[in-house]
C-alpha cells in the first residue's frame, strides 16, 4: 500500500507517528512527549490517543511491542508502541504534503500584500 494513500493524516495520529519516531513508548509518554514537542499546543485526551493508536496499530503504521530493557514494570496494563517502516514512510508522506501547504500559502499570502 502506498504511503500517500493514509493521506492527510488527523493531528492526533501525525503526532503520535512523530512521538514514535526516536522511540518506543506507552500511551501516557506518547501523550506526554506530545504535550512537550507542541508547548501544550496540542494535548492528546486518552479517549483521542486510544482510539487513534488502535487505528494506527490496525493500519501496520504502529506495533505493540515488549517494555524496553529497564523500563518500570509496575502496571502490567502499560503497552509500548513502535513506528513500523510503513508508519515513518507514511509520517514523512504528511510531512512533505503539510510542507507543501505551507509553501503554497506562504506564496500567495506574499504575492497578495
Amino acid at each position: 500500500m502506498s504511503p500517500d494513500s493514509f493521506l492527510p493524516l488527523s493531528v492526533a495520529a501525525f503526532h503520535i507517528l512523530i512521538a514514535l519516531a526516536g522511540q518506543d513508548r506507552h500511551g501516557y509518554a506518547i501523550m506526554q512527549e506530545v504535550a512537550a514537542r507542541t508547548s501544550g499546543e496540542v494535548r492528546l485526551n486518552a479517549g483521542t490517543l486510544y482510539t487513534t493508536i488502535k487505528r494506527l496499530v490496525e493500519e501496520d503504521l504502529i506495533v505493540e511491542v515488549r517494555p524496553p530493557e529497564g523500563a518500570d514494570s509496575s502496571d502490567e496494563r502499560r503497552r509500548y508502541y513502535r513506528l513500523t517502516s510503513l508508519g515513518r514512510q507514511v509520517a514523512k508522506a504528511e510531512l512533505a504534503r503539510l510542507q507543501s501547504i505551507v509553501r503554497v500559502a506562504a506564496a500567495t499570502l506574499r504575492a497578495k500584500s
